[in-house]
């Protein structure tokens, strides 16, 4: 189950809107147990991990036992049951991690495996499967993807100068780790101040993996992304979609959507923003199943303030801004604080010169 838990990994961030599943398919031979088959969801979601593995073991399958990190679907859509797969295959047993909450699914598949007479072992590693099927999980439960809040920090608390639009506070290390998981997330979510003074790409800059670029979204309210900038110009090449009022003006839309950025309108919230929970609902419904956010304190704080992010990924470093730093929010300060119960740590470790923290929140600690 370890080993099909990192063969999904490895499609993270690539099979949206479906989950990245990973499957292993075990025969029991002469000399012992060996693996005839491995199978992981493919890029844009189809085909499904298990009956690649199976189409790889071929006759082996049969009398074979099934490690998957997913329920296998029990319904038809755009490719047939895989519960269906399994049972054509010969399969004998089926170890399983985590069940699906997807309501056409949740239970079904299982039900459909054990009436045709397979032995189904649920739950196996189902804490360690779950970190990369959150996205997943939080989509079908939640109605809005996983948000992943990355930091960098500087060891007086700031996040970066109000008078510098680029300044470097963690190391090549971190930076590096930041954009692995950059790749793995679906969408990356800045503000329209980060966009205006940063102009970023915010495309994955590790060598060969820019076809890995998640989609990108800014926050926006009133439409001011300039036409010029990086993010517009590359629309054609990465998604761009644009989060605006709904009453946002209609002739900055139109020059945007001329360069192919996709504006997405959503309503204002009681604070007379952009409803965060319905920018998120809104992705969700486009298939998006984890974001990223990376951009500015002040959509930090809000999405902290609105209990809707899930992970906080906080690189500290012994760099200081010092003077004319922006803080980070205090906001962000409490709810990370243990006496909040809000977040604990799952991961801690040296990265490079830096450090870096991993936050998870208190109710889904397995």
């Amino acid at each position: 189950m370890g080993a099909a838990i990192r063969l999904a990994r490895r499609h993270l961030g690539l099979t949206a809107p479906n989950p990245a599943v990973g499957a292993i398919v075990v025969s029991a031979g002469p000399d012992g147990p060996r693996v005839v088959g491995r199978g992981v969801t493919a890029l844009g979601g189809r085909p499904h991990a298990e009956p690649q593995a199976l189409a790889q073991a071929g006759a082996a399958a049969r009398g074979a036992t099934l490690y998957v990190t997913l329920e296998p679907c029990s319904h038809h859509g755009r490719t047939p049951p895989c519960a269906d797969a399994i049972v054509a295959a010969g399969i004998r047993r089926v170890v399983c991690a985590l069940d699906d909450p997807d309501p056409r699914v949740s239970g079904h598949g299982f039900a459909r495996l054990e009436a045709a007479g397979i032995e189904v072992l649920r739950g196996v590693c189902a804490g360690e499967a779950r970190d990369g099927l959150a996205g997943h999980l939080s989509r079908v439960t939640r109605g809005r993807p996983r948000v992943l809040l990355k930091l960098a920090v500087s060891a007086d608390r700031r996040l970066g100068r109000r008078d510098q639009a680029r300044l470097a506070i963690t190391g090549p290390a971190a930076r590096a780790v930041a954009q692995i998981m950059r790749a793995e997330a679906d969408a990356i979510l800045i503000g329209i101040g980060t966009a205006r003074v940063d102009d970023p790409d915010l495309t994955v800059r590790l060598p060969g993996a820019g076809s890995l670029s998640p989609i990108r979204v800014v926050l926006d309210g009133a439409c001011r992304l300039s036409p010029q900038s990086r993010l517009a110009r590359t629309a054609r090449d990465v998604p761009v979609r644009l989060i605006v009022a709904d009453d946002a003006p209609d002739e900055r839309r139109r020059a945007l959507a001329a360069l192919g950025v996709e504006i997405v309108p959503v309503p204002h919230g009681a604070d007379g923003r952009i409803d965060l929970a319905a920018a998120l609902a809104v992705l969700a419904g486009q298939g998006v199943t984890s974001v990223m956010v990376e951009g500015g304190a002040e959509v930090a704080a809000a999405l902290i303030a609105a209990d809707l992010v899930d992970d906080v990924a906080l690189f500290t470093s012994d760099v200081v801004v010092g003077p004319g730093g922006v803080d980070l929010p205090a906001a962000i300060e409490t709810a990370l604080a243990p006496e909040a119960r809000r977040f604990h740590v799952v991961d801690c470790r040296a990265v490079g010169a830096d450090r870096l923290t991993r936050y998870a929140r208190e109710t889904e600690r397995s």
